[in-house]
């Protein structure tokens, strides 16, 4: 007899929320609210990205379409080809007599100091950016090495920071990462505490109350008298944790 195996197909669905559980690992996405909330951010986002990306490509278009030549001087930098001497291939000597002109020379100026600032901030950027990850790698090395983590678990620790400056950047926040700040911050922990400290005083309220109306005397004996019958004084003997079960 031939064995037939049962394979489960899987629907699309289950297909679906397993790369969505790929891509946000701690969420729960058995929750619908979840899923399709997490579904409708990420369309959200791709909308965002995609109107970014038409409105840089209408600019490149239009001026692609006023002057063929500038696509051409792009695309063959592109290739390799030497910039300045593609400026001279596409727009002739056009460039030379700009560059020349005496009276352009002010507003070439400005834009060649522009040009070397943005050159040094680059260059300052990149060497603090460079002092920085150098620093970061011995943190990460110390931190995974004290608390015994594998490789791919620090991995999977930045991918997330990434993903959630990346988000930032784009002007992103959503409910997880910002459970994940309020649990940084120690908030969650503050309103446990004060629920805490608020549940206790109610009970001490409770247990004062008891305490002062048994000193005005109503029919019990003071716990202190020493008097009263066996059943009385067998009452009072349960202290104070006695009558903390009565105030619950």
């Amino acid at each position: 007899m031939e064995k037939v195996e049962n394979s489960q197909v899987k629907s699309k669905r289950d297909q679906f929320k397993e790369r969505m559980k790929g891509k946000y690992p701690d969420r729960d996405f058995d929750d619908d609210e979840v899923f399709f909330g997490q579904i409708n951010d990420d369309y959200d986002d791709y909308d965002k990205q995609l109107s970014g990306y038409k409105e840089r490509e209408g600019k490149f278009s239009d001026m692609f379409s006023s002057d063929p030549r500038s696509a051409k001087f792009l695309m063959n930098w592109k290739d390799g080809k030497d910039p300045a001497v593609e400026l001279v291939r596409q727009f002739g000597t056009d460039i030379a007599d700009a560059i020349n002109d005496p009276d352009r020379q002010e507003e070439i100026a400005d834009a060649n100091k522009e040009f070397v600032e943005r050159v040094a901030k680059e260059k300052e950027l990149d060497g603090i950016y460079q002092k920085n990850l150098e620093e970061s790698l011995k943190v990460i090395s110390d931190y995974q090495q004290k608390n015994g983590l594998s490789d791919e678990q620090v991995d999977g620790a930045m991918e997330f920071l990434i993903g959630i400056t990346r988000d930032a950047v784009m002007g992103k926040f959503t409910a997880e990462t910002i459970g994940m700040a309020m649990k940084a911050l120690n908030y969650d922990t503050a309103v446990e505490e004060a629920n805490h400290e608020g549940e206790v005083r109610g009970k001490n309220t409770k247990i004062e109350e008891k305490l002062r109306k048994r000193q005005k005397g109503d029919g019990i004996p003071n716990l202190n008298s020493g008097k009263g019958s066996g059943a009385t004084t067998k009452r009072s003997n349960r202290g104070i944790f006695g009558l903390a079960e009565e105030a619950k």
